[in-house]
């Protein structure tokens, strides 16, 4: 497959870092799973990495981060028209949490923080029937948000929603860019840990219901899968 190359825009806090990994580490991790001779790069904007030239990269996963689209940091504009040329290069790119809101923003679409609040714990979405990427009829990934795409690009179609979250997934129609906002990357031990961030800054029963969540079944490797294999432009599985 293309060689993927993984642009970093948020860290691990520090504590978790050693027993969890870095977010690349855990996007490796999961694309290793479905191809075990997948080749990655790690593009670290944190780290003071420069974005590589967009006419050069074969595959690109943009990763979660802490911060908003919206908040004018001075990495963003730049990072926004790596998006668009690599758009424009039909080169296969899937943004996961912030990267898809990010994604969103460079390609027309809103992004802003949801009054519905908090979005933690292992959540449910529906699945848009024959979409080419993701099978089935919903899928239940972790997620760790409170920003949200409001309203999509004109040329994205919705494929994976909730009634918290109506645009969870993204696929454009150049049919090289696809996103998501909930993180097939993360293991249920890392769901956890963004419930315990949360502890204090979203109520307290959001907080207990999304850790009860995620005793139940999740569909890390259907997602996860069918990710890879967008970026290495292989067909959709039928499971």
């Amino acid at each position: 497959m293309a060689r993927i190359t993984i642009i970093e825009t948020g860290q691990v806090p520090t504590k978790y870092r050693e027993r969890h990994g870095s977010f690349p580490d855990m996007f490796e991790r999961m694309v290793r799973a479905e191809d075990p001779s997948a080749e990655v790069e790690v593009v670290s904007i944190p780290n003071g990495d420069t974005l590589p030239d967009p006419d050069k990269v074969e595959a690109i996963l943009i990763t979660g981060a802490a911060a908003g689209v919206y908040d004018g940091l001075d990495w963003i504009a730049p990072l926004e028209d790596f998006v668009r040329a690599a758009h424009a290069n039909s080169t296969p790119m899937v943004g996961v949490c912030f990267g898809h809101q990010l994604i969103a923003q460079a390609l027309g679409g809103t992004v802003r923080k949801s009054e519905k609040g908090w979005g933690i714990g292992r959540h449910v979405y529906r699945v848009a029937q024959d979409n080419g990427v993701v099978g089935g009829e919903a899928v239940a990934i972790a997620c760790s948000h409170q920003d949200q795409v409001v309203e999509a690009p004109r040329d994205a179609q919705t494929i994976l929603s909730s009634d918290f979250t109506p645009h969870a997934g993204l696929l454009y129609a150049n049919g090289t860019t696809l996103s998501v906002q909930p993180h097939p990357e993360f293991d249920v031990d890392f769901a956890q840990v963004c419930c315990e961030l949360r502890d204090g800054k979203a109520p307290e029963d959001v907080v207990a219901t999304a850790r009860a969540s995620l005793a139940e079944p999740m569909d890390n490797a259907k997602l996860g899968g069918a990710i890879t294999r967008f970026l290495a432009k292989k067909p959709i599985s039928s499971s």
